[in-house]
């Protein structure tokens, strides 16, 4: 399993999230660098964002990229795009980033 995982649920329709893009960024010194990508599947989830190997301590910078799936989705576009930034202090451990997602709401939490 990926060392960072995420689940992006729906909350407006009770159900996974899928086929929202999903790209990952590592801070590198000034800027922040590609470091990830990928687009939940039918249970919402992102799979293989890392290897143990590739996932290091730093601020890494999650982008949900809404606006098209909430498009694809007949759903209004209020939040374009969800970015939560994070600190990875112990790449040996297991982080899960959820999104709960709706047209004019979201939330997230470091889950387990």
């Amino acid at each position: 399993m990926s060392p960072l995982t995420s689940h992006v649920l729906d909350t407006a329709r009770g159900r996974p999230a899928q086929g929202m893009r999903l790209t990952i960024d590592r801070l590198e010194g000034d800027a922040w660098v590609p470091a990830a990508r990928g687009e939940t599947n039918a249970d919402g989830r992102v799979p293989g964002l890392f290897t143990q190997e590739t996932f290091v301590a730093a601020t890494y910078r999650a982008t949900f990229h809404t606006a098209d799936w909430l498009r694809a989705n007949d759903l209004p576009v209020f939040y374009p795009e969800v970015t939560v930034v994070f600190v990875v202090d112990a790449p040996h451990e297991h982080y899960h980033i959820p999104l709960l997602v709706s047209p004019y709401g979201y939330s997230t939490y470091r889950g387990s």
